[in-house]
């Protein structure tokens, strides 16, 4: 069982990552991380980012299994687009060569960068540099000498604080710490304690945590419990699916808790029913990507009927549904145009443009 709600008001430390403040009472930023290998020309990651950056994500990370890789994220990086982070394993070179690219973070884990002097090095150039690293604990991959702990939680902040160790030493304070687990309990706990004792940034997620509808399950149920508490200054939804829907989720997430300070849209739509004149599940896919690029702050409403829109969405700012062999476009419930089925998509349009 995980323990109650904490009552302390947290503030962690503060630093900037790039363009963004970062800890403190600053926005709680949204990554995602990039699900395929860095490509020779770089134009579909290029693509990409500018339309993940119009949705909302504030830093994307990336693998770098290998030298090739180091030098294609640092051609990225200059592109300037948004803040990137290096994900190490292994071979401190990689970090080494990655830093010398405007880099705003690297995720490492010091236990499997190998002897002690290569971690020192990695973070004084880090230092110098004034790059952040995360560092932190998965359930999943705990290091050898606390696999077989009993208490998985207290072996995650365990493994956290043999890393901290050497950072503190250095006196390094671009800090960001992440305790992840694949169980929403272990999550909650894990990080409960760790802000109790401790003010460096927190990086939220639930790990591995599954395709669409399980990801969002567990993340809401974790996130948006340490969210709630103010523990967490970044996160990540972990979705077995595009970073487009991670960034997506972590943005209504924020908007849900009343914590996304960047405009929203929320979309209103309804399932279909035995009424339903108007797909909407189809003109919501053909739209939504659009719609979650949109800075404004705006509701929509996709209705199937003339029960459900205007009538059940007559406060959104505007909205479309079926009624026999023609759509409706209404504003505040009022009914300001009808047009036929194959027009819904560009009189819909129209109208938004308006507002």
């Amino acid at each position: 069982m995980i323990s109650p709600a904490t009552n302390f008001t947290r503030k962690s430390k503060s630093f900037t990552l790039g363009p963004h403040n970062f800890g403190g009472s600053a926005d709680i930023l949204v990554q995602s991380m990039w699900d395929k290998p860095l490509s020779a020309q770089l134009k579909e990651e290029e693509k990409a980012l500018q339309s993940m950056f119009q949705m909302g994500c504030d830093l994307m990370r990336f693998a770098v299994p290998d030298i090739e890789a180091a030098e294609s994220l640092g051609k990225l990086a200059e592109k300037n687009i948004m803040p990137l982070v290096a994900d190490i394993h292994f071979d401190y070179r990689l970090a080494m060569r990655v830093m010398d690219f405007p880099i705003v973070k690297i995720r490492i884990n010091p236990g499997n960068i190998g002897a002690p002097w290569k971690v020192e090095e990695v973070i004084r150039k880090a230092q110098d540099r004034g790059i952040a690293l995360r560092v932190g604990a998965n359930e999943g991959s705990l290091p050898k000498s606390l696999k077989n702990h009993k208490n998985k939680v207290e072996a995650m902040i365990l493994s956290v604080l043999e890393q901290l160790e050497l950072l503190e030493k250095i006196k390094f304070q671009r800090v960001v710490v992440s305790l992840k687990s694949h169980s929403v309990d272990r999550t909650i706990e894990a990080n409960r304690l760790f802000a109790k004792d401790y003010d460096y940034p927190l990086h939220l997620g639930v790990t591995e945590a599954g395709p669409l509808i399980p990801s969002l399950i567990k993340s809401s149920l974790a996130l948006g419990t340490l969210l709630k508490e103010n523990i967490g200054d970044t996160l990540r939804i972990s979705i077995s699916d595009s970073p487009f829907k991670e960034i997506q989720a972590a943005r209504e997430l924020l908007s849900q808790l009343h914590l996304n300070r960047r405009k929203h849209v929320e979309i209103i739509s309804c399932p279909k029913c035995g009424r339903t004149s108007f797909d909407t599940h189809k003109f919501t896919e053909e739209i939504e990507a659009k719609l979650l690029r949109l800075n404004k702050d705006i509701s929509l409403a996709i209705m199937g009927c003339e029960v459900n829109g205007p009538g059940e969405a007559k406060q959104a700012d505007l909205g479309i549904t079926g009624s026999g062999e023609r759509i409706i476009i209404f504003k505040k419930g009022k009914i300001i145009r009808k047009e036929p089925m194959d027009k819904a998509l560009e009189a819909f349009w129209e109208e938004l443009e308006k507002l």
